[in-house]
């Protein structure tokens, strides 16, 4: 490939690529989909094109483990409800197992294809996981990074039970939090707090309120963290990682701070209490004043003389303990010691290291030494990509790295003065990280709402959208989208009630570039092609004008893809695909008006050559599409390598002196419509 004038992006050598794990009691909703597989799946084809396919792993999962399983599948039991089959029913693995298969078969039926789709509590994976659960609890543990922490865990008396996750309901006690409930350490958008911040919480088995015990667990020291997080953000910026990612990380990087109402803070004042290790920030035009504490445990003596007081407050964003262990059966057991035996690793972070399990039982079943996943994973050439929603930024982004930082050594220590070592004192270290890369997806809405199952208007479950769309329509659709910006609504028609018949449906607009121009565009080659010149690629040199118009589209393509911005991959096909069948229209004109073969036969391999590059381009969005289109011109698979993407076509063809395609019937589609469109 020549030289050009706009510097070309540097790819790593070896890449994984994960995708955000569905919980193993339901099948994949257009969420699941839209947001995160579609765009994990089409960059994990497009880096096999890129640097080849032994170089990319790409996997993801079932999180089988965790609360909201045993709640689902003990209210389907109880209730005898829903569409289970019986024998699905009879244990947790037995459930898991069957919304495991569904969602494989949901992911396929989308031509989304990682190299393992595990389950973190099934084979193959399951050992696996079991066993680097085990190794990272003792490395973590062995770098003095762990705490036992006896903290408050929510009990329902009623039903003589602690109760986990979204075992309990209540609000966000963080100020400014716009999330619709909180549960029992966390919102619904992903904010970490102590169960005894939790705001009118409420047991979802009984309906009554709960009380707080306190109950030992292992808590990763996150508050530690601090100073080497905030560097970190400094690299991301220099980076430039997408800007929700690092703006999320940064708002939980503040020193803890509690924020109470002039009205309250009047009692307070009335109150004679003072707060030591706290600055105040009375800013005349807010509702509330700040008070802001050197470390937790000062904010959290504030909170209890508060609550003595019965003065109410809201708690700011910060960096709490985060917890690893709780007491629920169903889970990975946590390696026991002494005095702190029978516990199970809370669901959020096995879930962030099993993408490594999940990358060693791959490499297992290829037969590729056990340590081989650091070359993935942590070698200066390789780089790991997550796909996830960003409503998990706080674990991936801050959770997930504080634990990365304390695997590769970087271990703060915290001074006399309660505060940890400058970030500049860890400068050097974070440099030397291979930190994954966060592609975090703003949400996906539905019919400009958040989706909700209790919402007048269900939100359709990935293979409903399949009995209106076909899978191409579908991925052209959602990578057009753009939420790697802003937050977009995803409005099909047959499921908006609001839609007339004669109401144009948004979701066919990019698929229709498909199925209209560049069919037409294709078709036409074809035709021409068996009309004058016996089924066969004209091989002549390609135009100025034509490579100028490729040369450009593949560059900006390029660009796009490296940046993970798919809604400007979707722009410059669209450039692509019209400017190619504006040429087409204006040249094959020229040539049939003035019955100019030779003029024809140029056109015609211009547009052939734009035809095998566009091919290219589409294979990592339309696999199978642009796959059928490879076997019509029957040309080899050398032609999905990036190697030879301006390649002149007959590189493509294993004996290009006799070389034919095959050729098409009338009215003949290489990109179809779904059959309720015709």
């Amino acid at each position: 490939m020549k030289s050009y004038k706009r510097e070309r992006p540097t790819f790593p050598k070896r890449v994984v690529i994960t995708a955000g794990m569905p919980y193993g009691n339901k099948s994949l909703h257009f969420g699941h989909i839209g947001g995160v597989f579609v765009q994990a799946d089409t960059f994990a084809r497009f880096m096999r094109d890129r640097i080849g396919s032994e170089n990319v792993i790409f996997v993801s999962g079932t999180d089988c483990y965790g609360s909201p399983i045993v709640a689902s599948h003990k209210k389907i039991t109880d209730e005898n409800s829903g569409d289970v089959p019986q024998d699905a029913l009879k244990d947790l693995e037995s459930y898991v197992t069957y919304y495991h298969k569904l969602q494989a078969k949901v992911l396929k039926e989308y031509q989304v294809e990682p190299n393992l789709y595990a389950a973190s509590a099934l084979p193959p994976s399951s050992e696996m996981h079991t066993d680097v659960s085990k190794r990272v609890f003792d490395i973590l543990e062995a770098k003095g990074t762990l705490i036992k922490l006896a903290a408050p865990q929510f009990f329902d008396t009623r039903a003589n039970a602690y109760l986990n996750g979204r075992q309990v309901v209540g609000k966000c006690p963080f100020e400014g939090c716009q999330s619709d409930r909180g549960y029992a350490d966390e919102c619904s958008l992903g904010h970490q707090y102590m169960p005894s911040e939790l705001i009118d919480p409420i047991s979802i088995l009984t309906s009554t309120v709960p009380e707080l015990k306190d109950v030992e667990n292992w808590y990763f020291d996150l508050e530690r963290y601090l100073e080497p997080l905030k560097a970190m953000v400094s690299k991301l910026k220099r980076e430039r990682a997408r800007e929700n990612v690092r703006n999320t990380i940064e708002e939980f990087l503040k020193d803890p701070a509690i924020h109470i109402t002039r009205k309250e803070y009047a009692k307070l004042i009335e109150s004679g209490v003072t707060f030591s290790h706290s600055a105040l920030i009375d800013e005349p035009k807010k509702p509330s004043v700040t008070y802001t504490f050197i470390n937790l445990s000062a904010r959290d003596y504030a909170r209890k003389v508060l609550d003595d007081a019965s003065i109410r407050y809201r708690t700011g964003k910060t960096l709490v303990p985060f917890r690893l262990s709780g007491n629920i059966d169903w889970g990975v057991p946590v390696p026991p010691r002494s005095d702190m035996e029978a516990l199970t690793f809370w669901v959020w972070p096995e879930s962030l290291w099993a993408p490594i399990s999940f990358t060693k039982t791959y490499l297992n079943q290829i037969d590729k030494p056990q340590d081989h996943w650091t070359k993935f994973w942590c070698e200066p050439d390789a780089k790991v990509y997550q796909f996830i929603g960003e409503d998990n930024i706080y674990f991936y982004g801050i959770a997930e790295m504080a634990m990365w930082m304390a695997y590769h050594d970087v271990l703060p220590e915290v001074l006399a003065d309660g505060h940890s070592e400058n970030q500049e004192h860890f400068i050097e270290a974070i440099e030397k990280i291979n930190f994954p890369t966060l592609v975090a997806n703003c949400h996906l809405l539905f019919l400009d709402s958040k989706a909700s199952s209790s919402s007048d208007v269900k939100p359709p479950m990935a293979d409903e959208l399949l009995m209106h769309y076909t899978s191409d329509q579908l991925r052209m659709h959602f990578l057009s989208l753009g939420l790697s910006k802003r937050s977009v609504s995803f409005n099909p028609k047959p499921f908006n009630p609001t839609m007339n018949a004669e109401d144009q449906d948004v979701v066919l607009k990019d698929g229709n570039l498909l199925t209209h121009v560049f069919n037409r565009l294709v078709r036409s080659c074809f035709y021409t092609a068996q009309k004058y010149n016996e089924d066969r690629i004209p091989l002549l040199d390609v135009s100025e004008e034509m490579t100028t118009l490729i040369e450009k589209g593949v560059l900006e393509y390029e660009l796009r893809m490296h940046e993970q911005e798919f809604h400007k991959v979707i722009y410059t096909l669209d450039e692509l695909i019209r400017g190619t069948s504006k040429y087409w229209a204006k040249h094959m004109k020229i040539a049939d008006d003035a019955s100019d073969d030779q003029k024809r036969l140029q056109v015609l391999a211009d547009a052939f050559y734009a035809v095998k590059v566009i091919a290219t381009l589409l294979h990592p969005i339309v696999p199978e599409s642009a796959e059928h289109l490879r076997t019509r011109l029957m040309l080899n698979e050398s032609l999905w390598d990036w190697t030879n993407i301006l390649a002149s076509i007959d590189r493509h063809m294993d004996h290009s002196s006799n070389h034919t395609f095959n050729p098409i019937p009338p009215q003949y589609d290489f990109f179809v419509r779904h059959p309720s469109q015709l």
